[in-house]
């Protein structure tokens, strides 16, 4: 059971890129309705799995780190692994498809 944790600037370097599990990013805003509706399958897969980190990007506050990895649309999914993107899904997806894309990225 792992929490989820809300990346700024401040703590991105530690929190992903210094990582020493898999991230999985969640890009979200709170007036994304899409984004919403997959925040309780994120929640619930955080609780399930501690073999990777799940962290939060809020875009609007963190136009930077939204940048740095090519956000366009949100929600958007990113599989961190060692520093470096592996995998995306952009659009809210049903939990098995998202658990498909981690597992996948192993």
């Amino acid at each position: 059971m792992a929490d989820i944790i809300n990346v700024t600037n401040d703590n991105y370097e530690q929190e992903i890129e210094r990582s020493d599990i898999p991230v999985l990013i969640d890009f979200w805003a709170s007036w994304c309705n899409p984004c919403r509706m997959l925040s309780p399958i994120i929640d619930e897969i955080a609780q399930e799995r501690d073999d990777i980190k799940i962290c939060k990007i809020d875009v609007d506050a963190e136009m930077e780190l939204a940048g740095v990895y090519g956000i366009m649309s949100i929600p958007t999914l990113i599989l961190v692994k060692d520093g470096k993107p592996v995998n995306k899904i952009v659009g809210a997806r049903p939990k098995t498809v998202i658990l498909e894309m981690i597992d996948s990225s192993k």
